[in-house]
């Protein structure tokens, strides 16, 4: 991983945890998934990065997976938006890196075993050296 998935990934992973509605909703973001945890909760996943930048700048395009885990037939609808809401606020200094876009360029919703659900958002950030 380069220092641009990692930048984004922290990021990432401190504005979910410092929003208060969504902390209200779900029992708690994890950087990965982690080995008990009660739903609905919230896992930041792979990071994918591939070149990008402009003529004077080096640059990163990052993809982010952030899950929302739920179980039974409440679909949180509140929680994925709320995520959302905090996927467009990504932009800004992360680390050695600027941020300057950050937008929501997927979403996927599956069942999962024994009741289970997830609602997966990949998120791109396109983020340049400083």
């Amino acid at each position: 991983m380069t220092g641009a998935e990692q930048a984004v990934r922290g990021r990432a992973l401190m504005l979910l945890k410092a929003d208060a509605a969504l902390a209200a909703l779900v029992h708690g973001v994890f950087d990965g998934v982690p080995a008990r945890a009660s739903a609905p909760y919230v896992s930041v996943g792979a990071a994918e990065g591939s070149d990008w930048g402009t003529k004077d700048r080096a640059g990163r395009e990052v993809r982010l997976s952030v899950v929302l885990h739920g179980q039974g037939a409440a679909l949180d609808d509140a929680a994925a938006g709320r995520i959302d809401a905090v996927a467009g606020g990504l932009r800004g200094a992360a680390e050695d890196w600027e941020i300057v876009g950050a937008r929501v360029v997927r979403t996927r919703f599956a069942f999962a075993r024994e009741g289970g659900w997830r609602h997966e958002l990949v998120v791109r950030c396109r983020c340049l050296a400083d």
